[in-house]
């Protein structure tokens, strides 16, 4: 059968920065894509093509090898390498279909898909994450790098289900730095915050159960419940904690199993828990017999100065009724899904359990890369030039929105994220923002019922862009 190239080659730089395996690879896919071989077309033999393009058999391996990796290409055993019949490409258009589908309710979802189409950090002023530019690129890679000398054979097994013991021994110091005493058997790894929190409902929850949560709240974290059949119920959220009187009756009422909370940058006002406030929730978790569980995912971006003081509930409790929730997202990279429990240790064991039931054992690639950076005492000094750049930028983005006849919930004076009234409700904004091309994250996200809100979340780090500000006070004014 006589392939589709017709004998032509792709023309090959040896001095360009390229390799010449992705030089290749990029002529393939840039041909398919343009129609040029369709799904089924044959390729040359690789003895063929190493003789037409004049480079080496092992170069035109790796370079097959990473367009069948890639979707591009198959291989048929005897027959040779064919187009494969839905690229690579393909996918990704479907893909982006799906993120770009229409979504006529402002719900969840609707933050999620327009969240995961990378808008620029500066047209994502509803993002919950820092922008790239913002964080220690270096950092991550010359550690990754480091990771990779190692010995490769580490990493071609399972690891252990509770996580890598270096790691957790690590998190064992940061945790005692905090107050809280946890042994390395009290800790297990999760694939991020969102996984910690999944493990923690399977297992102590079951359908038909109450999970308290503040109101406001991480909007993700009220489907992930529900979708487990939990009744999820929101206690209202004060600027230094909850409202204790809707907390002792909202106990009373619904006998809930957790509390869902957060002590330290609570999501989406950036205020922390007065030490008053804790002892309370503690005495009254204890009186209903229920779990708190301590979501501290921001607690880095923390200077710790502050003219209202706060505390965590698990450096009171020490772990005896607190489930403590952390990570690594926020501060080195959102797609570095490293994150940890720490608990009673029989808990532990439960979490343990369950992880494994559910993906058997996290990635230990990740876990030894942010060992690395613990270990090596670098991510002090990084955790110190993003407190100072967030403390420099915090003031500026307050005055902006300001300018524009939002008020401020309340002025904690640290933190990424504020909570901001508009006024009236925040959806219709949100809708006409997203129009013009800028992402906003309406009140309504944050409210356990979806309820319309005059507020929204603004990340500080995205509110300097002219254009945006512009913008949005077109959308406020309409």
């Amino acid at each position: 059968m006589m392939s589709t190239l017709d004998s032509v080659t792709p023309v090959l730089d040896a001095t360009s920065e390229r390799t010449l395996v992705e030089q290749i690879v990029d002529w393939f896919e840039q041909r398919i894509g343009q129609g040029m071989l369709r799904a089924g077309a044959r390729l040359p033999s690789i003895r063929q093509f190493a003789q037409d393009a004049q480079v080496s058999r092992f170069t035109v391996v790796e370079s097959y090898d990473r367009l069948i990796a890639r979707g591009a290409l198959e291989s048929r055993r005897g027959s040779g390498f064919f187009v494969r019949q839905q690229s690579a490409e393909a996918a990704l258009k479907k893909a982006r279909a799906w993120a770009e589908s229409p979504n006529p309710n402002i719900d969840v979802v609707w933050l999620l898909r327009n969240m995961f189409k990378q808008l620029p950090a500066g047209d994502a002023p509803g993002g919950g994450v820092l922008p790239a530019t913002w964080l220690d690129a270096e950092l991550v890679s010359a550690s990754l790098r480091s990771v990779g000398r190692q010995n490769g054979a580490a990493f071609l097994d399972y690891g252990h289900p509770q996580g890598y013991l270096p790691l957790r021994q690590q998190l064992q110091l940061k945790l005692a730095a905090m107050e809280i005493a946890a042994q390395p058997e009290q800790i297990l790894t999760t694939c991020g915050v969102t996984q910690a929190l999944d493990l923690v409902a399977q297992t102590l929850l079951k359908a038909g159960d109450t999970a308290l949560v503040d109101d406001p709240s991480w909007f993700l974290l009220f489907g992930r419940l529900s979708r487990l059949g939990v009744k999820v119920v929101g206690v209202p959220r004060l600027p230094d904690g909850p409202d204790l009187d809707a907390l002792r009756h909202l106990s009373q009422l619904h006998k809930p199993r957790v509390y869902v909370t957060s002590s330290v940058l609570h999501n989406p006002t950036s205020t922390s828990l007065s030490a008053a406030k804790a002892f309370q929730m503690l005495r009254i978790a204890e009186e209903h017999d229920y779990y708190l569980i301590e979501d501290d995912v921001y607690c880095d971006l923390h200077s710790g100065v502050q003219s209202q003081s706060f505390i965590r509930l698990a450096s009171l409790d020490q772990l005896k009724r607190v489930v403590y929730l952390g990570g690594f997202s926020k501060t080195l990279a959102p797609n570095l899904r490293v994150g940890f429990i720490a608990c009673d240790v029989e808990l532990a064991r439960e979490f343990t359990d369950t992880k494994m039931l559910v993906g058997l054992t996290s990635s230990e690639l990740g876990e030894r890369l942010v060992y690395k950076i613990l270990s090596d005492g670098q991510y002090r000094h990084h955790l110190e030039r993003l407190r100072t750049r967030l403390s420099q930028t915090r003031e500026a983005a307050a005055r902006s929105l300001e300018r524009l006849g939002l008020r401020a919930y309340a002025n904690p004076g640290v933190g990424m994220f504020l909570w901001m009234d508009a006024g009236r409700n925040t959806n219709a904004i949100a809708r006409r923002m997203l129009e013009q091309g800028y992402l906003l994250a309406p009140g309504s996200l944050f409210h356990p019922d979806q309820r319309e809100s005059p507020f929204m979340r603004f990340n500080i780090a995205a509110c300097s862009k002219p254009s945006m500000l512009n913008s949005l006070a077109r959308a406020l004014d309409t």
